[in-house]
């Protein structure tokens, strides 16, 4: 949604770039630090940080700041709030107790992906794969089905002049590559993934769509590569990822 020049808070824009400044690469920042991850002067850096700080948004030391608690507030306003997250739980849940593994339902944020709901119950297996966990999309099952479910003119300007990072020697740097396996994604309706966004962590993720064919999310499972040979991942679990995708459907 577009915004017309008088209605735009310059501000909050900056205000907002700087809280999104700080993630798990970064987690302490200082002024400069700051100013260089938000695109603003360090001046600038500054007095929102030290702003964020009176509000109780950010803790300090004096000289770097980190998030504080306070932070929480609006994620837990939205699971709270959100139907989707609501909707799919109890059926992750209930995936991870028939598996014995990690599911996840996923949504498209820029260029990355965020988990918006996480099966209870489930040891924790790979870094960052938390609630509320971004991921970048190139490098993830999950990203790679909402990458398919854009429009070629979409993806097309998405892919365009982006530089993907490599993670581990499995990621996929090549725009043209990427493409492809999104268009792979696209065609089979799924997304396999093995030792690209972490080393030892294979994915599979299928589409979530609703009622009207729209894709709002991506249903995943995680497991260690060790636990089972890629070529097994799709035959066991898929069918139990498409059964719990169609369930919802209706209720979306």
């Amino acid at each position: 949604m577009g915004i017309s020049k008088p209605d735009l808070i310059e501000g909050m824009v900056k205000g907002m770039a700087v809280l999104e400044a700080f993630d798990t690469e970064r987690q302490r920042l200082n002024a400069t630090l700051a100013a260089q991850r938000a695109g603003i002067t360090r001046a600038a850096a500054r007095r929102h940080l030290l702003t964020l700080h009176h509000l109780g948004y950010l803790e300090s030391d004096g000289r770097f700041f980190w998030l504080a608690p306070k932070v929480m507030r609006f994620s837990g306003s939205y699971l709270a709030s959100a139907r989707l997250p609501r909707l799919v739980q109890p059926v992750l849940n209930q995936l991870a107790t028939q598996h014995g593994h990690a599911f996840s339902a996923v949504v498209l944020d820029g260029e990355e992906v965020v988990i918006v709901a996480r099966s209870d119950a489930t040891r924790m297996l790979a870094y960052g794969l938390h609630l509320g966990a971004r991921l970048p999309v190139h490098a993830t099952s999950t990203g790679r089905v909402l990458l398919a479910a854009q429009s070629d003119a979409w993806l097309g300007h998405w892919l365009q002049g982006r530089t993907l990072s490599r993670l581990t020697p499995n990621t996929v740097i090549q725009t043209e590559v990427l493409r492809a396996r999104v268009e792979l994604a696209r065609e089979q309706d799924h997304a396999l993934s093995v030792d690209e966004h972490e080393l030892g962590v294979t994915a599979l993720s299928v589409p979530l769509r609703n009622v009207q064919g729209q894709v709002l999310a991506a249903l995943n499972v995680v497991l260690p590569t060790t636990d089972l040979p890629s070529a097994e991942v799709i035959p066991r679990f898929l069918p139990s990822l498409q059964v719990a995708a169609q369930s919802l459907r209706a209720s979306l």
